[in-house]
């Protein structure tokens, strides 16, 4: 359903794009969430992604990369934001209410992940919450499938750490 409604959002049907988008809003929540920690801005982020998928999505050549295309828009997008303001995430301090924990029952998960560098969070965000396997995660992120493999262990490493902390 999902491949429909790509080919019809190409061809310029606006109600496809919109359903498109409706059933992407949660992922590209969730990773611009772990870029930014700011309601405000992964709302901006947000919408920025959905008005650049609008505008280059005839652009896109394979229907089935949709989602690591949109991925990568996000990630493009926060990035840019951050250079923007040349801000400084500090990990450990995290909103008391956020959208991530109302909507996750795990809120432990997102803890564990709040502890970790922005490499490695991403990566297991992408592998464990979106299932993106690592030959996709590595086109996402734009490195070498084995630096994917390396992030994935080191970060699965440092959870268990610091659960046994």
């Amino acid at each position: 359903m999902e491949k429909n409604l790509i080919k019809r959002a190409k061809q310029g049907d606006k109600d496809a794009f919109l359903k498109l988008m409706n059933t992407q809003m949660q992922t590209m929540y969730k990773l611009a969430w772990t870029y930014l920690k700011n309601e405000d801005d992964v709302a901006d982020i947000v919408q920025d992604t959905i008005l650049t998928c609008f505008e280059k999505l005839p652009t896109l050549r394979k229907e089935k990369y949709f989602k690591t295309w949109m991925m990568k828009i996000v990630i493009n997008h926060c990035k840019n934001l951050l250079k923007k303001e040349k801000r400084i995430i500090h990990m450990e301090t995290l909103p008391e209410e956020t959208f991530v924990e109302r909507e996750y029952s795990n809120s432990e998960w997102n803890e564990m992940l709040g502890l970790l560098d922005e490499k490695y969070r991403t990566v297991l965000l992408l592998y464990y919450l979106e299932n993106f396997n690592t030959r996709e995660i590595s086109q996402i992120l734009d490195m070498n499938e084995s630096t994917v493999r390396i992030r994935l262990k080191r970060g699965r490493d440092k959870l268990i750490r610091e659960c046994d902390t």
